[in-house]
């Protein structure tokens, strides 16, 4: 944007109707995993509406980057925060994830009773291959920008072998991570500086109507009191969730994994669905692997963060586990009971930790403990992968034979296939999806 382009008068503040509206076409657009949509919300929020300075849009991000959790809803959530306080942050969280909530449990539905009809069947089978190549990409992705040097790489090893080899469990491999990079960072700390993140920005769009210059409005400005009523109403609201479940086993279980694994998001949901596969497939048998990978292909292609799986795996375990003695409302309340309890505690960290940010407003960086524990991230992922690839490649095998039954080429040729376009060729996820979910279509009539 050249000088003479740029405006000079800041823009009208919107009405909490006019940012409901642009909350809600968020979520029903907000294809593209967290780089997507983050970079979705700056073209029209930075650029084109003005509604907050580039400045302060990033020192958002870089909160959000440091948090557990998607980044790109609790960034929405903390811009509507500062617009329109408490009622702006609950509109803009829960018009992000709705209608990938609507979306997902409806086709789980459909997926339930038409799965294992040979043109669906097919297009699962050319998608699964798909979602090797993904996850593989991801770990690639995120070791790529975190791994710089041998003893990062060295995490990240352990981190496969601990979690493949000896089942250790997540929570476990992260506090792991943690101590060493806590160690680490005091007797090498060359070793565990971290590399790349978001960097402020000169550029300029014109005024913004929060500006780099504008002070925190009333209700983001930081008192111990108001955090401590803040984590009292948040717990209440937690407690009370927790107790209008625990008549239902299921559910109850539910809203407890999923409020820890909120907070073990880490590094995305990438980081995160190796502990949900570890629990709701091999723990509580909520759904199989196969249902897991199947569901991270759908989330790839349906809008909002990808971390709504759990929609995906809480129906499927509603179901599953008889919930409520009908399948339509037991898969309805496990959705809702495992998207309620991941998405509870963003809220938390933004109306919690959200004012003292705004108090202290400053280049936030990564921690040495959180460097290491990104690396573990990676060594995780791959194992996912791994994981993913068995279930594909050898697809009658069994945890007491694990290479049973035929070795099956043609997705181990398909994954290659995709890896390559996303690596090489930095082909789109969701057509790349599309393309294998067709080629699937395509060989269940020859096969």
């Amino acid at each position: 944007m050249s000088d003479t382009t740029v405006p000079t008068a800041v823009p009208p503040t919107p009405t909490l109707g006019e940012a409901f509206k642009y909350w809600l076409k968020l979520g029903f657009i907000s294809f593209g995993g967290p780089a997507g949509q983050i970079s979705m919300m700056h073209q029209e929020l930075v650029e084109r509406r003005r509604w907050i300075s580039e400045h302060r849009y990033l020192h958002a991000l870089n909160y959000c980057m440091l948090l557990p959790g998607p980044e790109a809803i609790q960034l929405a959530i903390y811009i509507s925060w500062l617009m329109h306080g408490a009622r702006g942050a609950v509109m803009a969280g829960v018009l992000f994830f709705l209608p990938a909530f609507v979306l997902l449990s409806l086709l789980a539905g459909i997926y339930l009773n038409f799965g294992n009809v040979p043109a669906v069947a097919g297009i699962f089978y050319g998608i699964k291959p798909a979602v090797v190549a993904v996850v593989l990409f991801a770990a690639w992705r995120i070791g790529s920008r975190s791994i710089k040097n041998e003893v990062l790489l060295g995490i990240a090893v352990l981190a496969f072998v601990g979690i493949l080899f000896f089942d250790i469990d997540f929570p476990w491999i992260v506090l792991a991570a943690a101590i060493l990079g806590a160690i680490g960072g005091k007797l090498m700390p060359a070793k565990f500086k971290a590399g790349g993140g978001h960097g402020a920005s000169d550029k300029s769009y014109g005024p913004a109507i929060i500006d780099d210059d504008t002070p925190p409005p009333a209700h983001a400005k930081f008192t111990w009191g108001k955090l401590a009523v803040t984590v009292v109403v948040f717990v209440v609201i937690w407690t009370l969730s927790m107790l209008a479940v625990r008549g239902t086993p299921v559910l109850y279980d539910m809203g407890e994994f999923f409020t820890k694994a909120a907070f073990l998001t880490l590094g995305g949901a990438y980081a995160v669905l190796p502990y949900v596969y570890q629990n709701a497939v091999e723990h509580f048998g909520w759904l199989t692997g196969p249902q897991m990978m199947d569901g991270l292909a759908l989330g790839e292609t349906t809008p909002g963060p990808l971390i709504m799986i759990v929609t995906w795996v809480g129906y499927l375990g509603g179901v599953s586990k008889s919930v409520l003695g009908n399948p339509v409302t037991g898969g309805l309340a496990g959705a809702a009971v495992a998207t309620f309890f991941t998405f509870l505690p963003s809220f938390f960290f933004i109306l919690a930790g959200g004012p003292m940010i705004e108090s202290t407003r400053g280049e936030l960086k990564f921690t040495a403990p959180l460097t290491a524990i990104t690396a573990a991230v990676v060594g995780v992922i791959l194992n996912l992968a791994t994981f993913f690839a068995w279930h594909t490649f050898w697809p009658k095998a069994t945890a007491a034979a694990p290479f049973s039954g035929l070795f099956d080429v043609i997705p181990v040729v398909i994954a290659i296939a995709c890896f390559i376009a996303l690596w090489k060729y930095k082909a789109d996820i969701m057509k790349v999806i599309g393309v294998c979910a067709l080629l699937g279509l395509g060989l269940s009539f020859i096969r």
